[in-house]
């Protein structure tokens, strides 16, 4: 008889305990933590207290989670509000540059905004990008995170040289889903050619990496884009 065989007999006559409490009370176990012997009962108590506590440390962590969401939201939202105070077109791209780095405490950030009504195109905020810079953006299919690599774009920085990892945020037109109720997947639409870029740079590596989720990030150029509108 193998151990299989004892297991699958217990398992179908649960009775076999009750007609054995003797037995039962008899079963000597190791405990993990004490290595002391202890009985079955004690044994399942001490399993029952690990789940218990495995429980908790998950619903802490639910908790916090749903704290930092929250916060995070706070935060979003105060950024729109800026941009909704902000009453003068060409004061847009600075506003959210702005705003970004104080709401989300982003080391530096810079935007570059480009085939802007001729009235806007000797802003500073349309000047200094290249060709390559704006096939780039283009060909970003939801933001970039990762270690700074010698990109243009961090050129558009107050200071390049601190910028060791990056968030590379492709601003596009988006369409009206009002009357549908939908919205678009992807953050600002994920197909198109880009008229814009947001830079998020950080002097931290671990700031912004390559395994990160772009959700927000997408969700963050998705406003921009459709605040920037009155520029184009």
């Amino acid at each position: 008889m193998t151990e299989q065989d004892i297991a699958n007999y217990l398992h179908g006559n649960p009775e076999f305990f009750e007609r054995q409490a003797d037995l039962l009370a008899a079963v000597r176990l190791i405990s993990p933590h004490s290595r002391r012997t202890v009985s079955l009962q004690e044994r399942q108590a001490e399993m029952l207290r690990e789940k218990i506590r495995m429980l908790e440390g998950r619903l802490i962590e639910m908790i916090r989670h749903g704290s930092d969401n929250l916060a995070l939201s706070d935060r979003m939202l105060c950024w729109a509000r800026d941009l909704f105070l902000t009453q003068d077109a060409d004061a847009l791209p600075e506003a959210i540059a702005e705003s970004i780095q104080l709401q989300f405490a982003v080391p530096q950030v810079a935007i570059r905004v480009w085939d802007v009504n001729p009235d806007f195109a000797g802003a500073s905020f349309a000047q200094g990008v290249s060709e390559d810079a704006r096939l780039l953006a283009s060909s970003l299919r939801e933001p970039f995170c990762g270690v700074n690599s010698g990109f243009e774009a961090t050129a558009w920085l107050a200071h390049p040289s601190q910028a060791v990892s990056l968030a590379l945020l492709p601003l596009r037109a988006l369409e009206s889903h009002a009357a549908s109720g939908a919205r678009p997947l992807g953050g600002a639409g994920n197909s198109g050619t880009a008229f814009g870029m947001l830079v998020l740079a950080s002097p931290d590596a671990q700031r912004y990496t390559s395994t990160m989720g772009t959700e927000f990030l997408a969700r963050i150029a998705e406003v921009a884009s459709a605040a920037l509108t009155p520029l184009r």
